[in-house]
């Protein structure tokens, strides 16, 4: 008798270990972050901004060592010299470096722009949006008392008593930087305490700090980074203006706008003091309008 020979096996293949890890790998590998950088690092644009960021980052740490000369030094047989091997972008009245004055000049832009982003509007935005109330009712209308005011003249008047340098553009930028993140804050916040995890946090029992702090913040993280981003470049241009009108930084520390405003008469006859730190100026609010722009299109869930 013939042996019947065995049937097919018609069980379903057990799925192995890594088939059943990869799904987990692929949800792990995908949150709001992560799909933010990988598409800010696909605009280009945005890339190139954040890159000449960093280049000025770097050089205003390192101004001390990259500068060829003191921004301080004169030298009175040098006077209005062009473009050469031995001074890359000329002298200035003085017969001092101006590519030396230009990197302790990007010194002064970026502090101001970086240290100029107060976090004042933060907390009154969440303040004003997560309690509600005659509390929101007043905040809300000192928020509109102080955007109602011109910026730049606001600052001019506050540097007209405070006095030049560099502290006093801080403290003047502040009190008016901080209006635009309070308004933003404010109605994320008031988007954002209504959602259902933030009644499960309250309903656990957790306090105002801590549904605040781990909640709402958080989830409100976004158009605060965008904000920012586009604070700074206004900061840096502010400050340009006001050592432009001789209230910035007081002489003889550089500053990009204080050389474009005490050489723009030269400006026929002398063009290098007048281009290059006008040329530095564009370039660093165009470098953060790109990179304000890819984090702004990146963050944007509407994009994923």
């Amino acid at each position: 008798m013939a042996l019947s020979t065995p049937a097919s096996d018609t069980r379903l293949p057990t799925p192995s270990g890594a088939a059943l890890t990869a799904p987990r790998a692929a949800v792990r590998g995908s949150s709001l972050w992560r799909d933010a950088w990988r598409r800010l690092l696909r605009n280009k644009l945005a890339v190139t901004g954040g890159v000449v960021i960093i280049l000025l980052c770097l050089i205003a740490i390192f101004a001390d060592f990259l500068a060829p000369y003191s921004y301080t030094k004169a030298n009175f047989g040098r006077l209005y010299e062009p473009p050469s091997r031995e001074y890359p972008l000329g002298t200035d009245q003085l017969g001092r470096d101006v590519l030396s004055r230009l990197i302790y000049g990007a010194r002064v832009s970026m502090l101001v722009g970086l240290g100029a982003q107060v976090l004042i509007g933060v907390p009154i935005g969440a303040l004003s949006g997560f309690i509600g109330g005659r509390t929101d009712l007043v905040l809300t209308r000192f928020v509109d008392v102080m955007y109602a005011f011109p910026r730049l003249l606001f600052v001019i008047l506050v540097m007209s008593m405070l006095g030049a340098g560099l502290i006093n553009i801080f403290i003047a930028l502040g009190l008016t930087g901080w209006v635009g993140i309070a308004r933003q804050t404010r109605a994320q916040v008031l988007s954002i305490k209504e959602k259902e995890f933030v009644e499960g946090a309250r309903a656990l029992g957790a306090g105002f700090g801590r549904v605040m702090i781990r909640h709402v913040l958080p989830s409100a993280l976004t158009p605060i980074v965008v904000s920012i981003t586009f604070g700074i470049p206004e900061a840096i241009f502010t400050e340009a203006a006001l050592s432009f009108i001789g209230v910035g930084i007081n002489p003889p520390t550089p500053s990009w706008g204080q050389m474009v405003g005490e050489n723009q008469q030269y400006l026929r006859s002398y063009w290098h003091l007048c281009v290059f730190p006008s040329i530095a100026i564009a370039v660093t609010m165009l470098s953060f309008t790109f990179f304000g722009d890819g984090v702004r299109d990146a963050l944007d869930p509407k994009l994923k």
